[in-house]
């Protein structure tokens, strides 16, 4: 079984009534409600002993999810490196809305990961622009939430390996939404919506994504390979 962790900054959810009511077990714990019925999941946050990601969490880990909102700057650069590492041996990672400005992100990415940005309540539509790809099984041509925070172009990042959804805002906006990245082994998938005083992760299709993203991303059987100084497979020394 594919082995989740989920990371929350669980920062929002102590102090604000509104995300409170919205998502009274955490962020996390609305993930995990779902993400549980397929995978084995575990939660870590940001407040816990090194950000509850240690050695032996990230080594169990085959794909770790990643909501950060107000704190990236107290997530600490060792934590990071630790699970950019990860990253690069084969470990999948999802980076969900306001993820796109965490530290690892901007590291995997090389970027500002900036974009335009407005929270005004209004409904939102994602596109599926890749209808064949495994992450857009079951979703159908687009997503439709009654709330969701304007994410606008330009976002700041590579362009993607995939662009999987573009979402449409009333104001006119239009942004990437869904956006897939390999670094070294490891596969990374972005989704924008799950705006904490939304209750987008409650939406069925969003779940759907998700879920699809995890076995995307997950780890394949394939090797790490060998960096450094290596020695000749033939000629003369091997004669």
């Amino acid at each position: 079984m594919i082995q989740v962790t989920i990371w929350n900054e669980f920062r929002h959810e102590k102090t604000n009534p509104v995300v409170q009511e919205v998502y009274p077990q955490g962020l996390h714990g609305q993930l995990a409600s779902f993400i549980g019925e397929q995978f084995s999941v575990k939660t870590a946050t940001l407040d816990e002993p090194e950000h509850g990601l240690t050695e032996d969490v990230l080594s169990e880990t085959d794909v770790l999810i990643w909501w950060g909102h107000k704190a990236h700057d107290e997530v600490s650069d060792e934590i990071v490196a630790r699970v950019h590492q990860r990253v690069l041996e084969g470990m999948g990672l999802i980076v969900l809305h306001s993820g796109h400005f965490s530290k690892i992100f901007k590291k995997l990415m090389g970027t500002s990961c900036d974009l335009k940005w407005r929270e005004d309540g209004q409904h939102c539509r994602i596109w599926n622009v890749n209808p064949s790809h495994p992450i857009v099984e079951g979703v159908g041509e687009y997503i439709e939430l009654e709330q969701e925070e304007m994410y606008g172009e330009h976002f700041d990042i590579p362009a993607p390996d995939e662009l999987i959804f573009v979402s449409w805002f009333p104001g006119g906006e239009v942004f990437r939404s869904g956006c897939t990245y390999r670094r070294g082994n490891g596969k990374i998938f972005y989704f924008q919506p799950g705006h904490e005083t939304y209750p987008s992760y409650y939406d069925k299709k969003v779940q759907r994504v998700i879920e699809n993203g995890i076995r995307w991303c997950a780890p394949t059987e394939n090797n790490y390979p060998t960096y450094g100084h290596y020695e000749a497979r033939e000629g003369a020394n091997n004669e």
